[in-house]
């Protein structure tokens, strides 16, 4: 995985014995560093940023391509470690609330998609494993017109691995801290055919299971993730890839934060001696599993014309059982245990979508046309039982936690509270047109028809009655302009618009959304940039200034506070920068920094404006940094640094939570042409942070130091 290298030029040279004797030579070629870094991926299609099959270059837009090679290198364990390459963004993983921030907004205005398949549900993206992940792309601002509503302040595709016309296979095993144990295995054959002419079948599979306790009391994870793929070549351009994946995680007594020292204001801390405590109950429990079934046909039917059809099923089933919250009494000598929630959410989307890909001329203009249609249904039922009183009050260092069906009032068995059906047509257009032979033209237009179904499964009042129907009909777009300014530089300006829900994601609307919301928020963004190659192509970078605004945000009423109205705005702009180099054929580096000014400029919360507040949980800087370097033959060393800006614990901005630094080194020795052993050190300073500081209460930290070992077979 890891290659290493040998001194650069070093020559040798024995002095002759007699002058008919030649003297002895012994080179030692320099090796390239690993694959990885020192490169932005700008030049490889995307299928996020665009269906017209455009690179990140050609795009106007923000694109981050983390591929294989990146993760691999950085060692992301899941899905979650495998964003902090994109500039700015910053996620958690707390089970019940899965924080995205990007570009100044939030997990509900920001898509994240699988394999360009948009679930409309934000805990749909818990963290999965990295190694059934080919990679994953980010296209930053608006982005509804590729995937639908829910994408201002952007769009995150999670790519599973596909069966690919090779032989290939790896295997991983990896040890670490806190009873890490993982078992990684893929494989890529051609089962049928001669490879070359006639029907041709590769078949690839992928697994993998981890094992591992936690940093935090009682808690233990199980999961499992299969991808299965069979790739048919039938001839006459026609292909066709049957994909099923399964995911399956079990969480016993999940952690969900660590109280907050009183006075909740100002600069918020914590307890250390209260760092690796878990006040869930002893038997609290985060399941889940996930299927997925795609079946695509692609049909070259001209020099000119692909047809491609996709058919989706996604299946969901996730438990909660847990005592969520907890906070200090006012002296902090005592915990209040509270947030006693049973939880079910059943899912299932299933839908088809037919692209088309077109390469003509306009005006004797090279001028290409993607254009398509989806269709699909949403439906997701949810179980909520819940407790919102104290369950008990306990000290903060020995308590007994207690099994969860021992609190008073709580019973097992789900009760079913209202069924969600999502009903969604949409049609798009793209267009890229040579206006001149360095200037082009890229435009698109997506309309949707969202109808949206609620059926009420418990007792009918006039806030909730039997059923309620909705519908909206949202259009955006996008027009942008690239000039190749040299053949290794270019700028971009771009205009781009997108929809989302007015309060959470549609899928779990509730009665009072639907009710009091007639209209989707809209945003816009006005992006300008950059895309370069410098020193001899050693170096590429980007740059990227924006602004965006979003209307129509679901506010509270100033006359009632027991209503809402979607007369809200919220706004960002910023600046994003990224740059990879390989300063020698030994050494690699790629880093990224961003700046942003998130603000509301019209929201009310309990009945108070906070026009000009930063929303929560949103970090006006991120920087990474990251560099390998191949020090011996065969050994490579890697530093990864990780700086997050501030970030305030609340809407009001009356409390904060500091800055942090995260430090993460490792070695990788090549001992053979197939494997590799690579040691890892996280957190190397053992820095406790907030990942997640949302409340003014409880906050959700961060893994302390741990170590982990990883053995890797190619063949």
């Amino acid at each position: 995985m890891l290659g290493g290298t040998s001194a650069p030029g070093l020559v040798q040279a024995q002095a002759a014995e007699s002058p008919a004797t030649l003297s002895t030579i012994t080179v030692e070629a320099d090796a390239p560093a690993p694959a990885g870094l020192g490169n932005l991926n700008l030049d490889k299609p995307s299928d996020t940023a665009s269906r017209l099959g455009l690179t990140p270059r050609e795009t106007p837009a923000s694109v981050t391509v983390v591929d294989r090679d990146a993760i691999e290198l950085r060692g992301a364990l899941d899905t979650q470690e495998i964003l902090r390459a994109v500039p700015g963004i910053t996620a958690h993983s707390a089970p019940g609330n899965i924080g995205v921030s990007y570009r100044g907004f939030n997990s509900s205005s920001v898509s994240q998609l699988f394999n360009g398949i948009n679930v409309q549900y934000s805990i749909a993206a818990r963290p999965v494993d990295s190694w059934i992940y080919d990679r994953v792309e980010v296209i930053g601002g608006p982005s509804s017109f590729l995937y639908g509503s829910g994408a201002v302040g952007g769009s995150i595709n999670y790519l599973t691995k596909l069966a690919q016309r090779e032989d290939v296979g790896d295997a991983q095993v990896r040890f670490g801290s806190y009873g890490l144990k993982e078992v990684s295995f893929g494989l890529n054959r051609r089962i049928a055919g001669d490879g070359e002419s006639g029907v041709n079948h590769y078949a690839r599979i992928d697994v993998n299971h981890r094992d591992a306790n936690s940093w935090t009391a009682g808690t233990g994870t199980r999961s499992t993730q299969v991808a299965a793929s069979l790739l048919s070549d039938f001839g006459q351009g026609l292909t066709h890839t049957l994909a099923y994946e399964y995911q399956a995680e079990h969480v016993d007594r999940p952690y969900w934060g660590t109280p907050v020292l009183n006075p909740s204001s100002g600069e918020l801390t914590i307890d250390k001696g209260t760092r690796f405590k878990n006040y869930n109950a002893a038997d609290g429990l985060y399941q889940q599993r996930v299927q997925w079934l795609r079946s695509i046909t692609e049909w070259k039917a001209t020099d000119r014309l692909k047809l491609t059809n996709t058919f989706y099923v996604y299946d969901a089933l996730r438990d909660y059982r847990n005592v969520e919250t907890y906070r200090y009494t006012p002296d902090n000598r005592a915990i209040q245990r509270s947030g006693a929630f049973l939880q079910r959410h059943d899912q299932q989307l299933i839908g088809d979508r037919v692209d088309a890909l077109y390469q003509s001329t306009l005006f004797g203009r090279k001028s290409d046309w993607a254009f398509g249609a989806d269709v699909s249904t949403n439906r997701q039922t949810r179980f909520p039982n819940s407790l919102a009183g104290t369950v008990n009050t306990v000290d903060p260092y020995q308590f007994t936690p207690g099994d969860f069906y021992q609190i008073p009032g709580t019973s097992p068995g789900f009760n079913p509270d209202r069924d969600v059906k999502i009903k969604t047509l949409a049609v798009y257009l793209e267009n890229r047109t040579a206006l001149l032979p360095t200037l082009n033209l890229v435009t698109a237009l997506r309309h949707e028809r969202i109808d949206l179904d609620l059926t009420n499964r418990r007792a009918v009042t006039a806030a909730a009655p039997a059923s309620y129907e909705r519908s909206y009909s949202p259009t955006t777009g996008r027009i942008g302009l690239v000039w190749d300014v040299t053949q290794d530089a270019n700028l971009y300006v771009q205009y781009a618009t997108a929809a989302d829900p007015p309060s959470g994601v549609l899928s779990t609307a509730s009665f009072a959304d639907v009710m009091n919301n007639s209209k989707l928020t809209t945003g816009k963004q006005v992006e300008v940039g950059s895309k370069v190659d410098f020193w001899d192509r050693k170096a590429t970078a980007t740059l990227a200034a924006y602004h965006i605004n979003r209307k129509n945000i679901a506010t509270q009423d100033p006359n009632n506070s027991a209503l809402t109205l979607p007369v809200g705005e919220q706004s960002s702009k910023g600046i994003e920068a990224a740059l990879a180099l390989r300063p020698t054929s030994r050494w690699a580096v790629q880093g990224n920094v961003t700046l942003v000014d998130a603000t509301y400029d019209n929201f009310t919360q309990g009945g108070v404006s906070l026009a000009g507040k930063t929303p929560n949980n949103t970090p006006s800087f991120v920087a990474n940094v990251w560099t390998s370097y191949a020090f011996a033959p065969a050994w490579t060393g890697i530093v990864g640094v990780r700086h997050v800006g501030r970030v305030y614990a609340d809407a009001a901005n009356t409390a904060t939570w500091s800055a942090y630094t995260l430090v993460d080194v490792g070695v990788s020795w090549q001992f053979s042409k197939a494997m590799s052993l690579t040691g890892r050190i996280r957190n190397l300073t053992d820095r406790v942070y907030a990942a997640n500081a949302s409340s003014t209460t409880q906050v959700y930290l961060g893994a302390p130091r741990t170590a982990d070992l990883t053995l890797r077979a190619s063949f």
